[in-house]
């Protein structure tokens, strides 16, 4: 409920926003002429819409997708049904990724449409508990219909910045002096509302993170094994080349962690592992839960252009639920 209430919220600002920016523009090109920016807002969402309809199709190419049945891959699908039917959800369709990168992701339009997906690497990473701590972490995802939010919320990035696009060009070929005036005007302004609602969106990636970690504890997952799935999933990313990382860059919004920022987060991630066992157990975690975190100026800066929450106070969060 408070995922859904904040994130609602987070629309309704975002909806603001753009009201608040198309009435300054209305104001600024009032006798002018200058009116064919409103096609902008059709053409977004059209564009959204497109995306919604064809993303699953999309991500079933790009990430080399196949879907499985309960006799390919028997526990890896009792686990997912077994978690589905405490989240009162759906049997989603499970699918493994042939991607060496360690991660989990859930998609689909609806409910009834919902996908949980592993890839190959993430198999062959973690123990029973851990990938179970996982798929709870995917399936509470869907029971929050936060992907739907996220992409609802992306629409608005999007208008901005094909507002931006085309007066930018328009002011430098296009009219007299004072029309190009008036469209870079409108061009820097859009930038601005463009990197606002970036800010925005990722703000609510990170909400919607937090959120399913706390999901996959109340399916039945120890705090502990979440934090150590987190923990491996960073290691072995980090290990790998940027070639390999590159093949999943457009669908990192909707991984468990960015493996893009998996070398910074692991030297942190060790300082906690105190008998470094390359697993955070109960105690360490007692450990980290009466521990102020305080970031330094740049992982600030990276965790507010991030989707992903820090990762030493994401797994904090996981201690402070560990009994």
């Amino acid at each position: 409920m408070w995922l859904q209430l904040r994130l609602a919220l987070l629309i309704g600002l975002m909806t603001a926003l753009i009201y608040g920016f198309l009435t300054i523009i209305v104001a600024i090109t009032q006798g002018t002429g200058q009116t064919f920016y409103l096609i902008m807002l059709p053409i977004a969402l059209l564009i959204a819409l497109f995306q919604y309809l064809i993303g699953p199709s999309v991500v079933e190419r790009s990430m080399k997708v196949t879907y499985i049945t309960a006799q390919d891959s028997p526990k890896l699908y009792r686990m997912v049904e077994d978690l589905a039917t405490k989240a009162d959800l759906p049997m989603p369709r499970v699918c493994i990724s042939k991607l060496k990168i360690p991660n989990a992701f859930a998609f689909g339009r609806t409910k009834k449409d919902s996908r949980v997906c592993v890839t190959k690497g993430l198999l062959d990473l973690l123990d029973d508990k851990e990938l179970k701590a996982v798929l709870g972490h995917e399936l509470s995802h869907i029971k929050h219909h936060d992907v739907a939010f996220i992409t609802i919320l992306s629409v608005i990035p999007l208008l901005c910045y094909m507002i931006y696009y085309t007066m930018f060009w328009g002011s430098i070929f296009g009219g007299s002096r004072d029309n190009r005036a008036v469209l870079l005007a409108i061009a820097l302004l859009a930038l601005l509302v463009y990197a606002i609602s970036s800010l925005l969106v990722a703000y609510g990636s990170r909400i919607r993170e937090y959120y399913a970690d706390k999901g996959s504890i109340e399916l039945g997952s120890q705090p502990k094994d979440l934090a150590t799935a987190l923990y491996k999933l960073s290691f072995s990313s980090a290990q790998l080349n940027k070639k390999t990382l590159k093949q999943a860059e457009g669908m990192k919004a909707f991984f468990l962690n960015d493996p893009t920022r998996a070398r910074e987060e692991i030297y942190d991630l060790q300082d906690i592992d105190l008998d470094m066992s390359g697993t955070l157990d109960s105690d360490e975690l007692y450990q980290l839960k009466d521990k102020k975190i305080q970031l330094g100026p740049t992982d600030k800066i990276m965790e507010l252009l991030s989707t992903h929450p820090n990762m030493i106070k994401r797994i904090k969060q996981l201690a402070e639920m560990q009994e």
